[in-house]
């Protein structure tokens, strides 16, 4: 069935709603050293010394204690959480407003805890104030960084949005709820390659035309540079340790899926030149950022695969060597995710065929 573009749709959504083990609300003293010296996390975050903030799906901390028990420090009236003890998830958090979530019971030992956002809240700033042991354990020094490191950039498709839902039909909040981007094909392809990732993904964006021509003026590119996407000129301060050997690409969907309306700046030929001009000039941009060992891949998908490939075959053409295309099989794909989206079961199949792909690549890890 080939892929419905009138049917996506932007998600946006709050709950109040907390699920999984105890979550008692106190307060935790923040490590001496700040948080961030005490969790690996490959996400776009801004340090702010004993609270590390950020706004993108996916973004996950990893850290390690001794002890019985630990408890995870946020304060994010938005957005929803996995909390994974040594591979398993234990909890799902749903907008846990200011907490420490407390996750008792574990054997005495050494013990991995990984704290992903699941959902894409582009209105709301979280924020994350580390791993607390429980009385007479330690906090202990977090898991060494993968030796890979994948950046996808993308719009709901890439956000995971509604992927575990068992219906298309949904309101905002069952989008909400049923959104995990740790369980779509960015992830899933980054945990196949052993990498580590970060998901810049915002539903409803497209290169230069947003979703039936929503908000003119901003677009993906935008946003892109931003940790924090609710605060204009926000820039995010990359450590130095962000040097991705792959760079993903995946926006058009929101650009195409709908016609022009009346009113609006385009005509579909001036759209289309409009979007690979934007997109090569966006490829340019990775390529200056990250120098010309990291291979960018353009996906190209539906009505949009051939002006994503006419974009590579230009790049290509003027030097660069590692670019290249890939050109999207929804074949097979069921699209029962929210509002005709990717379900589970097409991510996984997604990143098979990417991981596939990428294993043609000759990738400089």
């Amino acid at each position: 069935m080939p892929l419905p573009w009138t049917r996506m749709l932007v998600a946006s959504a709050t709950s109040t709603l907390l699920l999984g083990t105890s979550a008692v609300a106190t307060a935790a003293a923040p490590d001496e050293k700040g948080v961030a010296a005490s969790v690996h996390t490959a996400g776009r975050v801004q340090d702010g010394g004993d609270v590390l903030r950020y706004s993108w799906p996916g973004v996950y901390f990893e850290g390690r204690i001794r002890g019985t028990g630990v408890g995870i420090v946020l304060d994010d009236p938005a957005a929803d959480y996995d909390v994974q003890v040594d591979g398993a998830t234990v909890a799902t958090l749903v907008t846990p407003g200011r907490t420490t979530h407390w996750v008792d019971g574990l054997r005495k030992g050494v013990h991995t805890v990984r704290l992903v956002k699941r959902n894409d809240t582009p209105w709301s700033t979280s924020a994350f104030g580390g791993f607390v042991a429980a009385p007479g354990g330690a906090v202990l020094a977090p898991p060494t960084a993968r030796g890979r490191q994948i950046e996808f950039v993308g719009d709901s498709l890439t956000a995971g949005y509604g992927n575990l839902s068992a219906s298309r039909d949904c309101t905002g909040e069952q989008v909400a709820r049923t959104t995990n981007a740790d369980v779509g094909y960015a992830a899933l392809t980054a945990r196949r390659l052993r990498a580590d990732h970060q998901i810049n993904a915002y539903s409803g964006r497209g290169m230069v035309r947003n979703y039936n021509g929503g908000s003119p003026g901003e677009n993906y590119r935008t946003f892109y540079d931003r940790a924090l996407l609710n605060v204009p000129g926000d820039v995010w301060q990359n450590p130095g340790t962000w040097r991705p050997g792959l760079v993903v690409v995946h926006l058009g969907t929101n650009d195409f899926s709908t016609p022009v309306n009346p009113g609006e700046p385009w005509t579909d030929e001036s759209l289309a030149a409009a979007y690979r001009s934007a997109y090569s000039g966006f490829l340019q941009k990775l390529r200056t950022r990250y120098g010309p060992g990291t291979t960018l891949l353009a996906v190209g998908a539906g009505p949009f695969a051939g002006h994503v490939e006419q974009v590579v075959q230009g790049r290509a053409d003027a030097g660069d060597r590692r670019v290249r295309f890939w050109k999207l099989d929804d074949t097979g794909l069921d699209h029962m995710g929210c509002h005709w989206h990717y379900s589970a079961r097409d991510h996984r199949l997604l990143a098979d065929r990417l991981t596939s792909f990428l294993a043609g690549l000759p990738i400089r890890w």
